[in-house]
C-alpha cells in the first residue's frame, strides 16, 4: 500500500464504519477511535497528491513550533493564517474590543453573506494590529503554553524550564537505543486554562534501527480532511530534520490517532477527494550547509516535483 493509500484508507473507513458523534463545536462528526497509518519515508515524501496541501504554510508553522514561539505575529510575517481564529476569540471576548458582534463566529462567517464581510474586515484589523502594534500582538497574538513553549520551555514545579526538543535530538545523538525519545505537549497544569487550544498532536517518540531514524506520533484528536494531511507533512518534514543533524537516514512515520473524524460539513469533500487517482509524491529538499534543526529558515526547505489535483476549500470548525 503506498503512502497516500494509507491516508484515502482512512477515509472511506471513517466514513463506512464511523459511529455519530457530537462535537465541542457544534457540527458533528463520524468518528473512529484508535487507528493507525504507516508512512515510508523512502517512498518519496507524504504530501497528499489527491488534493494541494500548502506547504509553505506547513514549514512555517513547524519552525514556529521548533523556536519555541508562540505568538501569531510569526505566521502572519510568513503568510500563514491557521492559528488567527484562536487568537482572534480571545481579542473579540475581551473589553478592549469594541466592534460589531462576534459571538459564534466560526460558523456564523460560513452562513451569514454580511456577517462574513464584517468579520473579514474586522480579522483584518486584528492581523495588522498584530504585525503593527507590539503591545497589542503581545497582549492577544500570544496563544499561552501551546506547542512550541511545551517543546523547548517546559515549566517545571521547581521553577525551572526543559527543553525537550533539544534534549531528545542530543539522546538520539549520544544514546540512540533509548526508549526515551518522547516530546510531550500534553501538560495537564496548562491545559485547562492556559492554551488557546488543548494540543491535538499530542507527544511524539523518537527510534534508531539500522541506521535510520523513524517517529511516531499519538494524535488524541484528528481532524482528517483538514487537520491530519497537515499533521502527515509536519511530522515527516521534523523526522527529517532531526534525522539530517543525526547523520541518520529517515525511516518510518507512524501515525497513530486517537478520536479520528470527519466533521459533517466536510463529507462532500472528502467524496470528491477519493474519487481522485494518486500522483507521483514529491520529494524533500533541504539546505545541505545547515546542520542544526534551529538554524533553518524558511527557505532552506523546499519540495520537488510536486503536481496534485486542485486544493479544495472546506470550513474550519473553530
Amino acid at each position: 500500500m503506498t503512502n497516500e493509500e494509507q491516508y484515502l484508507n482512512l477515509c472511506q473507513e471513517v466514513l463506512n464504519k464511523g459511529a455519530v458523534k457530537r462535537d465541542r463545536t457544534g457540527t458533528g462528526t463520524k468518528s473512529l477511535f484508535g487507528y493507525q497509518m504507516r508512512f515510508d519515508l523512502q517512498e518519496g515524501f507524504p504530501l497528499l497528491t489527491t488534493k494541494r496541501i500548502p506547504f509553505r504554510l506547513i514549514v512555517s508553522e513547524l519552525l514556529w513550533f521548533i523556536k519555541g514561539d508562540t505568538n501569531i505575529r510569526y505566521l502572519l510575517r510568513h503568510n500563514n493564517n491557521i492559528w488567527n481564529e484562536w487568537a482572534f476569540q480571545s481579542y473579540i471576548e475581551s473589553e478592549e474590543y469594541d466592534g460589531p458582534d462576534m459571538e459564534d463566529f466560526g460558523r456564523r462567517s460560513q452562513q451569514d453573506e454580511e456577517f462574513k464581510a464584517q468579520y473579514d474586515e474586522q480579522m483584518g484589523i486584528f492581523k495588522e494590529k498584530i504585525l503593527q502594534d507590539d503591545s497589542f500582538s503581545e497582549r492577544f497574538g500570544d496563544l499561552g503554553a501551546v506547542y512550541g513553549k511545551q517543546w523547548r520551555a517546559w515549566q517545571t514545579s521547581r521553577g525551572e524550564t526543559i527543553d525537550q526538543l533539544k534534549d531528545v535530538i542530543d539522546n538520539i545523538k549520544h544514546n540512540p537505543d533509548s526508549r526515551r525519545h518522547i516530546v510531550t505537549s500534553w501538560n495537564p497544569e496548562d491545559v485547562p486554562s492556559n492554551m488557546a487550544l488543548p494540543p491535538c498532536h499530542m507527544m511524539f517518540q523518537f527510534y534508531v534501527a539500522d541506521g535510520k531514524l523513524s517517529c511516531q506520533l499519538y494524535q488524541r484528536s484528528a481532524d482528517i480532511f483538514l487537520g491530519v494531511p497537515f499533521n502527515i507533512a509536519s511530522y515527516a518534514l521534523l523526522t527529517h530534520l532531526i534525522a539530517k543533524e543525526c547523520q541518520l537516514e529517515v525511516g518510518e512515520f507512524v501515525h497513530t490517532l486517537g478520536d479520528a473524524h470527519i466533521y459533517s460539513n466536510h463529507v462532500e469533500q472528502i467524496n470528491k477527494q477519493l474519487s481522485r487517482e494518486i500522483k507521483e509524491a514529491p520529494s524533500l529538499s533541504l539546505n545541505d550547509s545547515k546542520e542544526s534543526v534551529f538554524d533553518f529558515e524558511m527557505e532552506d526547505i523546499k519540495v520537488e516535483g510536486y503536481d496534485p489535483h486542485p486544493g479544495i476549500k472546506a470550513p474550519v470548525a473553530v
